[in-house]
């Protein structure tokens, strides 16, 4: 079994970060307390980081929506976090939407819930060529 992801380096990097964040504040905040923390702890650790950026989805030409991803790392990899039980297939399928509709093809789906979690996940773009994709 091949054990190299595209951008395994910088993903392994932003997991440590993750249960850094995780092991200090524990269970039980709100979304947005640890996306602060979070993007806190990455850009100490050396990483360009945007939360909230806008992008557009469109469908045939057409704009059809908007999405904010939670943190997008690097220009590289997009973050989306949860605080849930436990993950379940409609947030995997959010992530692989969400990079379905853009150029990055990498993404981190992490769970700040009862447990820690952490979904990882690739889209590479030559399989998104016949896909709508906004800039």
């Amino acid at each position: 079994m091949d054990t190299n992801y595209l951008y395994q380096e910088e993903t392994n990097r932003i997991i440590a970060a993750f249960y850094e964040v995780y092991n200090a504040l524990g269970y039980g905040f709100l979304e947005k307390v640890y996306q602060n923390a979070f993007y806190q702890e990455l850009v100490r650790r050396g990483f360009q980081c945007e939360a909230q950026k806008h992008v557009e989805v469109y469908f045939k030409g057409c704009k059809v929506g908007d999405y904010f991803p939670d943190i997008i790392v690097n220009d590289s990899i997009i973050l989306e976090l949860k605080t849930v039980e436990t993950l379940c297939p409609e947030h995997e399928a959010q992530l692989i939407n969400y990079l379905r509709s853009t150029e990055i093809e990498v993404g981190l789906l992490l769970n700040f819930g009862l447990r820690p979690q952490v979904c990882r996940r690739i889209f590479t773009n030559d399989r998104k060529k016949n896909l709508c994709k906004s800039v």
